[in-house]
């Protein structure tokens, strides 16, 4: 394995983080431009494409950690994968429980962070214990029973409807509204237990095309077929969407196979600029969020929490700062404005703990 092969996943891998960090922190969430929005239902957003891609990442980052595992007893391995599961998805909850002081019956238990963990654990497991064709299979599998069951489980006549999915119904039995997001005007998951199901493939999809680029990466011809191959994903990807509609919140069936599709053409392209054009503007400020990207993730949310909860007279630190840094802006720019501040604060966390070569394996 290369160091630019490990360059062109942290560049990918680091995209995502700068932009989920950007998406996350508009300085006014009611003046932002439509891009740097989820799709409010049925439809997508470049936005709607961050989250998926992180799991594709993950699942890249696997295909080379696996073959470091086969010398290890079957024990062990699943030691490890169960132990970092477990780590990702406390410290998940964690961040939404801090400051530690509001009540644990209104704690969100999944998130960001924890669907992370699940698909982790879940696909590390898969990905190291079966063949890549089961992989494969299982991954049609996983796509098609979710279909089957978002059709036939939630509400009659309201099975794809936010209030009426089969996804919302299992979470309010297992864990209650109040553990539920909250922030779509009703207790509504978009992390939700049955809807991990589908976010698993991202993960999967992202190890079988890691071990491509590890074969034949380098070459045109393996790019080709890369970018092929993306382009058939969009294309089913588009074709499921009249039967399942492409839909980030529900995480159909049909936006895993745009976005694993969408992400193949987007590695590819990344690869043919670095490892075969030797194109390296703007790697290295990418590189910075991959080499930590949930300890600078983790840090954006706390510190966000931070900003908020901080009173600066009869408002947040983070409408003061917002109002008296950038006001100047016209009202749409000065929320982008305020979020790639943001995001630079956040880089540059990152770029302290590279330079001195700490390097955070969460």
């Amino acid at each position: 394995m290369t160091n630019q092969r490990f360059l062109s996943l942290d560049v990918f891998r680091g995209m995502t983080i700068c932009l989920m960090i950007i998406v996350n922190t508009p300085g006014d969430g009611a003046a932002t431009f439509a891009p740097f929005l989820h799709a409010e239902w049925d439809g997508f957003t470049p936005t709607d494409l961050v989250f998926p891609s992180f799991l594709f990442a993950v699942g890249n980052a696997m295909s080379f950690v696996l073959p470091k595992w086969e010398k290890l007893s079957n024990r062990t391995v699943l030691f490890r994968i169960l132990k970092r599961t477990a780590l990702i998805f406390l410290l998940g909850y964690l961040m939404y429980w801090f400051p530690f002081t509001g009540p644990v019956a209104n704690t969100r238990i999944l998130g960001v962070l924890q669907r992370i963990a699940l698909c982790y654990g879940i696909g590390a497991i898969i990905a190291h214990y079966m063949h890549e064709r089961v992989v494969m299979i299982l991954s049609a599998i996983l796509l098609l029973t979710y279909w089957y069951i978002s059709m036939h489980f939630g509400v009659a006549g309201q099975e794809l409807t936010m209030t009426g999915n089969a996804g919302i119904l299992f979470d309010k039995w297992v864990m209650g509204e109040g553990h539920m997001y909250q922030g779509e005007g009703v207790a509504f998951d978009p992390e939700g237990w049955v809807s991990t199901l589908p976010a698993i493939v991202n993960v999967l999809i992202g190890f079988i095309v890691g071990k491509f680029i590890q074969e034949k990466g380098k070459t045109y011809e393996g790019l080709t077929h890369l970018l092929m191959w993306g382009a058939g994903f969009i294309f089913l990807g588009f074709m499921w969407n009249y039967q399942f509609p492409i839909n980030k919140k529900l995480w159909s069936s049909s936006f895993v196979m745009l976005t694993v599709g969408l992400d193949m053409v987007i590695i590819g392209t990344i690869i043919y600029r670095i490892e075969l054009q030797r194109q390296l503007q703007f790697s290295g400020f990418f590189e910075v969020f991959g080499k930590n990207p949930l300890v600078i993730y983790l840090c954006s949310e706390l510190l966000l929490t931070v900003l908020n909860l901080v009173q600066v007279g009869d408002i947040t630190l983070f409408s003061w700062i917002f109002k008296e840094g950038f006001s100047f802006f016209a009202p749409y720019w000065a929320s982008l404005a305020f979020a790639i501040s943001f995001m630079l604060v956040c880089w540059l966390l990152g770029y302290i703990l590279n330079k001195y070569k700490i390097y955070i394996r969460v």
